[in-house]
């Protein structure tokens, strides 16, 4: 039996934004690697001449800061431990009236979606969500009852808690985040795709994993595994 800690983050997420997709995200580790990976990502910070506790986010991708972001990625990719997994949703053909939900609604379904692979009977996971709004605690609360019942663990033995996080606190929240900005903005289709820093961070990752970061992989592939979420008419 292995304890699991996974760090999640979201690209896009609003209803009324104007990107054609969102992106959810997962950085799966051990449990028991945490300090080890917290102390690897700093260690690469200080390298750059980063403070600890400034966030090293995708927004932020600038060519001076290239070979930081290349390193993080690194830390990722180069740890066998460390896994990914990423739910890319189409906002284009959204019907929320048609599936009497509200976007808050489906937004944590397809937390759901995103989530649900992951868990294996035999294991404990603890799931940290990057806090969205003023309610992010009632709603974690209700996402982690609704998955610890869809596979039977009444007593959260499995699941053993989904909590909403600050992630400026937490280093791995950098690396989820970096990941999901870019398979974000290379989903998008309204917008002509980035230069420089960003066009860069993305090309890094889709040699570093051999996908095209577009399409969905098999269910079982692990170190990065991508769902493409197309929706459906009512």
């Amino acid at each position: 039996m292995t304890e699991y800690n996974l760090y999640c983050d979201e690209s896009c997420h609003l209803e009324h934004d104007d990107s054609d997709v969102m992106v959810l995200g997962a950085l799966i580790i051990p449990k028991d690697k945490k300090q080890e990976i917290t102390e690897n990502i700093l260690q690469i910070k200080a390298r750059y001449g980063v403070k600890a506790r400034t966030e090293v986010k995708w927004t932020k991708a600038s060519m001076p800061k290239i070979d930081l972001y290349k390193d993080l990625l690194n830390c990722f990719f180069l740890d066998d431990d460390m896994r990914f997994r990423v739910l890319v949703a189409k906002k284009t053909r959204l019907n929320h009236e048609a599936w009497s939900q509200s976007h808050n609604d489906w937004y944590y379904k397809m937390y759901f979606t995103m989530l649900n692979r992951l868990f294996d009977s035999t294991n404990i996971y603890n799931v940290y969500v990057d806090i969205k709004d003023t309610h992010s605690a009632q709603r974690t609360e209700k996402l982690e009852e609704v998955l610890a019942n869809s596979h039977y663990d009444f007593n959260h033995e499995c699941i053993k808690k989904v909590q909403p996080i600050r992630s400026d606190e937490v280093q791995m929240m950098q690396i989820t985040d970096v990941i999901n900005g870019a398979v974000c903005r290379a989903n998008r289709t309204t917008i002509p795709q980035p230069s420089g820093a960003k066009a860069e961070i993305i090309d890094y990752i889709r040699m570093k994993s051999k996908l095209r970061l577009t399409q969905s992989t098999t269910l079982g592939t692990r170190k990065f595994n991508i769902f493409v979420w197309e929706g459906r008419n009512a």
